[in-house]
């Protein structure tokens, strides 16, 4: 059965999508057949697998709104086991339209019942907000790896996000915990950044993550090529980070 795993921090620019796509692909290598499923109406894990949005019949959004079956919004995406359940801005809609639907926080871990046992993990690429489809990922989900950027205003809006975790977890997922913090766009030639690092260890104790994801432009320059940076640039420290975060969350996961 699937362990899955939300990622989540309503600060934008944080290198969430990054995560999700990066993270996979290398789950995907070490042979774990893993699903990305695209609740930011941006749709940047969607193109960043390698899926046109402009063709996409349906997406998370017909499941969510329209009771599509999950099983048929799934494709292979760019990177060797791993597919994704994609999105594009129509998702935006689904805020209004699951008002007045009964469970509404519901709705997702609902859908991905009928595919948790096809897959080893399933990764949920959040928008950076606390909104209802935030809250459906987290009521879905066993565990969060929360991204944080290694810059100033870094720990600015943690505290609402624990505090939503926890309130997720006492009303609608007992089982929710917090798998680990990874620091993002981190450079270790900045007293700054050290000093952020330092900051995050005292607030998260043991759940930060021993990897920290490099600032790299090759990670940057990836996505425009619809793959992960494993198929971009396998060599690159970005992409021997990611390696190493996978390594990790297997092990935490076991």
């Amino acid at each position: 059965m699937a362990y899955i795993l939300t990622l989540a921090n309503q600060k934008g620019g944080v290198g969430k999508t990054t995560t999700a796509v990066n993270l996979a692909a290398f789950l995907g290598k070490k042979k774990k057949k893993v699903l990305v499923i695209d609740l930011d109406p941006q749709g940047n894990a969607t193109s960043g697998l390698g899926i046109d949005k402009g063709q996409l019949e349906s997406t998370i959004y017909d499941v969510m709104v329209n009771d599509v079956d999950i099983k048929d919004t799934i494709w292979e995406s760019s990177s060797d086991n791993v597919s994704i359940c994609p999105t594009n801005i129509n998702l935006a809609g689904a805020e209004i339209e699951l008002v007045n639907v009964m469970s509404r926080e519901q709705v997702l871990k609902n859908a991905v019942k009928s595919v948790k046992n096809d897959y080893d993990y399933i990764l949920i690429d959040c928008p950076p907000s606390l909104s209802i489809l935030t809250i459906n990922a987290l009521t879905a989900s066993d565990g969060i790896i929360i991204p944080i950027q290694g810059e100033y205003y870094a720990l600015e809006g943690l505290t609402q996000l624990v505090d939503t975790i926890n309130i997720v977890k006492k009303k609608l997922n007992k089982n929710l915990s917090i798998l680990g913090v990874v620091l993002t766009m981190f450079d270790r030639r900045t007293q700054l950044t050290r000093q952020v690092q330092e900051e995050v260890e005292n607030y998260f104790g043991d759940k930060v993550f021993s990897t920290v994801i490099p600032r790299n432009v090759r990670l940057a320059e990836a996505p425009s090529h619809g793959v992960a940076i494993l198929n971009y640039d396998k060599h690159s420290k970005g992409a021997k980070a990611y390696e190493s975060l996978a390594a990790e969350v297997i092990k935490r996961t076991k």
